[in-house]
């Protein structure tokens, strides 16, 4: 079995925090204005911030009484009784604040305009669980993964070391968003039940599997579109994970281990994606 502080940072998903930098980092290869430092320290930040997320989406989510002992999805440390409350609030705390150190570094590469800015992916990697409006508790899940998980770190990953904003890039994020968008609508398809049950508003709860699986493809596509323009190889894989996920998702007599699966796969091929940016 997997130990529980290790099944808390949720490994599975971590592809789609890398995936933003790498994308990043390709364009930047690619203008000639790569810099190792400042890449390795976005990465660092965006692997940070991601894990802080991932912790207090488990604290928030056991508090509010969404993560029971049945879930159908991965175990849960804090609802399974493996890890205290307070233990997963102290390591979220921990984590954001070794995210925050390493993010101000990057002034030094960028300017003092980031410390605002990395003040609201703070606020960002928070909001998604917690605060007065948890973004993942009222359909709005899908849309704060493509603002920063995608947008934000492949924008600023490019611009700590060329300076500078392109359309392209801009064009880039916005696919990596989607992609990492659809991560989530995998985990959502698969919990439809169990949220509706516990009153958690997900946009899968709203309009229900058959819809998710279409709107899975049309991320896909989207996504396909916006790196079609010079990226062959990379829209060309992101065709192929949108057609394959989507077959699977409209059939119906899904397992949650199967969308569990799908999960890793839909993040791993973004993670290839980025990757195959540079080719």
């Amino acid at each position: 079995m997997t130990p529980p502080w290790i099944e808390a940072m949720r490994l599975r998903t971590l592809p789609v925090s890398v995936a933003g930098v790498v994308a990043g980092c390709a364009y930047a290869v690619a203008d000639g204005c790569f810099r190792l430092l400042p890449a390795a320290l976005c990465l660092a930040f965006a692997v940070l911030a991601q894990i802080a997320s991932n912790f207090a989406n488990e604290y928030f989510d056991y508090k509010a009484g969404f993560d029971t002992q049945t879930r159908v999805g991965p175990r849960r440390g804090v609802s399974c009784g493996d890890i205290s409350p307070r233990s997963m609030l102290l390591a979220t705390a921990g984590a954001l604040a070794m995210a925050c150190m390493v993010g101000c570094s990057l002034i030094y590469f960028g300017g003092w305009w980031l410390l605002p800015a990395g003040v609201l992916i703070a606020l960002g990697a928070l909001a998604y669980s917690a605060g007065p409006y948890p973004l993942s508790r009222h359909c709005l899940g899908e849309v704060a993964v493509i603002v920063f998980f995608g947008i934000v770190p492949v924008n600023l990953t490019y611009y700590v070391q060329a300076l500078t904003f392109t359309r392209s890039v801009l064009y880039c994020s916005i696919a990596i968003g989607l992609l990492g968008a659809m991560v989530i609508m995998c985990n959502n398809y698969r919990d439809i039940a169990e949220d509706r049950q516990t009153g958690k508003h997900t946009i899968a709860t709203v309009i229900g599997h058959r819809g998710m699986a279409w709107l899975y493809f049309a991320s896909g596509v989207a996504a396909y579109a916006m790196l079609g323009h010079g990226q062959t190889i990379a829209s060309d894989a992101v065709l192929v994970l949108t057609v394959f996920g989507f077959l699977g998702l409209i059939r119906r007599d899904f397992s949650p281990a199967w969308c569990t699966k799908l999960l890793a796969i839909t993040s791993l091929s973004m993670l290839l994606t980025s990757i195959l940016l540079f080719v």
